[in-house]
């Protein structure tokens, strides 16, 4: 719509008007009042712009009628006027009415004028005299319309004033009188209004000699009727308005209230039964997702519902802003029950969606904990053969972490289950004055049921853990007995070496010899023990091979090996024990003879003790230059000791 203030002063030169008066097509009327002065086309085309955009596209829709007053200005600017609406309203326009003196221009003239224009002009032009009342036709029509009119409008105000029942009658009845009385009016005002004009010039003729004229007596006679008739006629106008008014707020009251009783009655029937008829929560996620979208699409009927119920509040409010009493208690009411209803099922839509949400919560955590003792089974039923014990260090370590993860998912599964099975428990209710509670005994059967059964599978799964990781503790004890086994190997293997290179001296006396001979049995002590150790831990390895079932694992060469380095231990032991005691007995013999005879040994010597030790030392030296044989070949001592007793 234009801005009036954009062309105020344009408007306050009232360039044209409309009245408010209509014509019998009940469109409106526009009057165009010329001057004497010149008219600017393009101000009365901004004007014409200005209250076109008024009305509403309905009133549009009926038509116009365009009043062109011509009488105080020139024929060639009516004419342009004429013209000008065919650009303005030209679809809008249904007759143009050009009013002029008699005495203006010739009738033919301007009949044919606007003949030739009337295929390009696309409305019809009717030229219209002064009004004379000399023809009674004008207040002979107001009169028989304005007393049909007020016959009507009488009859409708006083029914109105009957019982409800009458007015229930009367409503259903057409209210509208045959006549617009914005019409006759209209029509009553300008016959006034013409009739006082004509007086009043009819008074002032005397003036400057000629000779004065005094209305007929039959317009003396009407100007009264005229105003008697009018006075009547906005009277009963009036009360017909407000009857119009009170018709119209009882019918926007009933429509109110059957698209209430609409709203509520689909909403605690069908919309009801809707949710009643939903109440599983499904067996997996697929099924959770299928009833979630089934109630998106429940939703989405109930929300078309819920437009209507604001459509239906917001007018309850405006008419609660303008309402009497009476009306103001039924409306409330209405609108209670609106409300009522609305948001019981708008609670009931909440709860059933968080019952969705919850269920696919739990089956969502439920699968995803199905999927980890799985994976879990997996690990356990498959065959373990780690490398060493770090690997079976890290399989353990992963066991627990895949355990552990198992147990905060059951821990979650039991969380988000009670959440449901507490949200389930909530009584709901889906009927006016009645609480139904839902039968949830197969849904709770349901989540008790995949509990339990996780519960069974993680229990199932913790037990194969345990004997896991006993399996795997056993293989951690066999590695550590397979290497502890090797390195007595290896120690007996550095005892013999030791034996070999390092234990060769006998000694420069007896007492030293006896000393490396305590030393040798020692030494030999220490090799047994470790020998011991490494059958020991050998045996351990054949036990937990068998605890294991490990058919394709043994001890290897270790026990060969073992059993071997002994061997050559024990013969080199033998050996260096014998010759510590031939050492010995050497050196005892000798050192008695020196003891008997220190400056003259060999001249009073005896003969036989002197042959004992001859006889000895010789058997030592040949022992000394005899080789060691080991079982898989010889192995030399050091001739260092042969050294000594040369």
């Amino acid at each position: 719509m234009m801005e009036a203030f954009k062309i105020l002063p344009v408007l306050k030169k009232k360039l044209a008007f409309l009245s408010g008066g209509k014509d019998r097509r009940s469109g409106l009327i526009l009057t165009i009042p010329l001057c004497t002065e010149q008219t600017s086309m393009e101000e009365l085309s901004a004007t014409l712009d200005y209250l076109l955009s008024i009305p509403s596209e309905k009133c549009k829709a009926r038509g116009f009628t365009v009043i062109v007053d011509g009488r105080k200005s020139q024929w060639n600017i009516v004419k342009t006027v004429v013209l000008m609406l065919q650009n303005v309203i030209p679809a809008e326009v249904s007759l143009v009415c050009v009013v002029k003196p008699d005495e203006f221009w010739d009738k033919k003239v301007t009949h044919f004028c606007f003949w030739k224009e009337k295929d390009r002009l696309g409305f019809e032009v009717s030229v219209l005299e002064v009004f004379c009342f000399s023809g009674q036709r004008v207040f002979e029509k107001f009169t028989k319309e304005s007393t049909s009119l007020l016959d009507e409008l009488i009859v409708i105000n006083e029914n109105e004033k009957g019982s409800q029942a009458e007015k229930d009658r009367s409503s259903e009845s057409n209210i509208l009188p045959s006549f617009d009385p914005e019409t006759v009016l209209q029509t009553g005002h300008e016959l006034l209004s013409e009739l006082q004009q004509r007086r009043f010039n009819g008074s002032e003729g005397g003036g400057g000699g000629g000779t004065a004229w005094s209305p007929m007596d039959d317009e003396l006679l009407a100007q009264p009727q005229v105003m008697k008739l009018l006075d009547s006629l906005r009277e009963q106008y009036t009360k017909y308005q407000e009857v119009c008014r009170q018709r119209s707020k009882r019918s926007q009251l009933e429509e109110i209230q059957t698209k209430v009783m609409q709203v509520v009655n689909w909403l605690e029937g069908p919309g009801t039964e809707q949710l009643r008829t939903q109440w599983g929560i499904g067996d997996s996620i697929r099924a959770s997702q299928a009833l979630q979208q089934k109630h998106e699409e429940i939703e989405s009927q109930h929300s078309e519902w819920f437009a209507v119920y604001v459509e239906l509040n917001q007018q309850i409010a405006a008419l609660l802003s303008a309402g009497d009493e009476e009306d103001l208690m039924e409306l409330k009411g209405l609108q209670q029950q609106l409300s009522d209803a609305c948001y019981r099922q708008a609670s009931q839509l909440e709860f059933r969606q968080n019952i969705l949400q919850s269920a696919h919560e739990f089956h969502m955590t439920a699968q995803d904990l199905s999927q980890q003792l799985d994976g879990l089974l997996g690990m356990l039923c498959a065959d373990v053969a780690p490398a060493d014990g770090a690997a079976i260090q890290q399989t353990l370590k992963h066991l627990e972490e895949k355990l552990k993860s198992v147990e905060g998912a059951l821990q979650s599964l039991r969380e988000k289950g009670q959440v449901l099975l507490d949200q389930m428990s909530t009584q709901t209710s889906f009927s006016y004055g009645k609480d139904v509670s839902i039968e949830n005994k197969e849904n709770i059967d349901h989540i008790h049921s995949v509990m339990e059964d996780m519960q069974l599978r993680k229990q199932r799964c913790e037990d194969m853990v345990d004997v896991r990781r006993l399996k795997m503790l056993q293989m951690v004890q066999l590695f550590k007995c397979e290497e502890d086994a090797s390195q007595a190997v290896e120690w007996l293997g550095e005892l013999l070496d030791a034996l070999l290179k390092t234990h060769i001296r006998l000694g420069d006396d007896s007492q030293e010899t006896k000393v490396l001979l305590e030393k040798h049995k020692k030494f030999v002590d220490v090799a047994q023990s470790t020998y011991d150790y490494g059958r020991q831990l050998l045996q351990a390895t054949v036990v937990l091979c068998q605890s294991l079932r490990c058919t394709t694992r043994s001890s290897g060469d270790t026990l060969p090996r073992l059993n071997r380095v002994w061997k050559q231990f024990t013969v080199t032991s033998d050996e260096r024990q014998h010759r510590l005691e031939m050492a010995i007995a050497f050196h005892t013999a000798a050192e008695k003879i020196l003891r008997e005879s220190p400056e003259l040994a060999e001249l009073m010597v005896d003969v036989e003790a002197y042959e004992e030790v001859e006889t000895v030392g010789k058997g030592l030296l040949d022992r000394l230059t005899v080789p060691v044989i080991f079982p898989d070949g010889p192995a030399h001592l050091s001739n260092s000791s042969i050294l000594c007793f040369l």
